[in-house]
């Protein structure tokens, strides 16, 4: 068995007794430990008590959606993986999935070879980053009234600390270093969300709104649009 597969530990939130059966055996039989809870409030608590390196949520649950779920997930821990499983299809649904801190998203049905591949490239992803971002490197940046730590994911205004979500301090991360110059949309989707795609635009969207209202208290530091090419961290000197 892989020695780094069978580190790797899931909770799987899902209330189809049969699905929930057939992609537990499926994933411990390729190497993984996977935790299995039949509803969200069940699934919330398995993650309070442990630690897990991926969550598979479903997004139509008892007692409390998946939606609900990941929100509080995120609120507990903002860098483990989330993929959720729905069989709807509908954009707003995508689009929502994205706002509540998914790294990926599987409309049912779908082969237990894609969710294998999609939990290869999203742990991947995440391990690429966590070495990053664990890298003896100070990567800190002045903008303007604030000060951006993105190695601990944290934004200082004055005596104030905002913890970032991996993707905020990831995207700011790129707009410092591309600082007053045009970051594309293209680029900033393929390396925060790993491809590209209607979905992550309108999610990145969501993103760029989020952190234009963290910056708000110093006006001379802004995110400006470039219409549908891309965006530009502005910082004005102060008169």
């Amino acid at each position: 068995m892989d020695k780094i597969k069978s580190k790797i530990k899931i909770l799987f939130v899902e209330d189809d007794p049969n699905l929930s059966m057939i992609l537990k055996d499926y994933l411990e039989m390729v190497g993984y430990e996977v935790d299995h809870a039949e509803d969200g409030e069940k699934g919330v608590k398995l993650f309070s008590d442990n630690t897990y390196n991926l969550v598979i949520l479903d997004i139509m649950m008892p007692k409390k959606d998946g939606f609900t779920a990941a929100k509080e997930i995120r609120e507990m821990n903002q860098l483990t993986p989330i993929i959720f499983l729905t069989a709807k299809s509908l954009k707003e649904d995508r689009i929502k999935g994205f706002e509540h801190g998914c790294d990926d998203y599987i409309t049912k049905p779908f082969s237990t070879e894609e969710l294998s591949l999609r939990i290869k490239a999203i742990l991947k992803r995440c391990t690429m980053s966590y070495q990053s971002a664990t890298e003896p490197v100070n990567e800190t940046y002045n903008l303007g009234k604030f000060v951006f730590d993105s190695s601990n994911l944290i934004l200082r205004f004055g005596d104030d600390e905002r913890v970032l979500t991996r993707k905020e301090s990831g995207l700011l991360k790129l707009l410092c270093i591309n600082k007053n110059n045009l970051l594309p949309r293209e680029i900033a989707m393929e390396a925060i969300w790993g491809e590209n795609d209607y979905f992550i635009g309108r999610s990145m969207d969501v993103f760029i709104a989020k952190l234009r209202k963290y910056l708000k208290p110093d006006p001379n530091v802004q995110i400006s649009n470039v219409h549908g090419i891309g965006f530009k961290l502005q910082i004005k000197e102060p008169s």
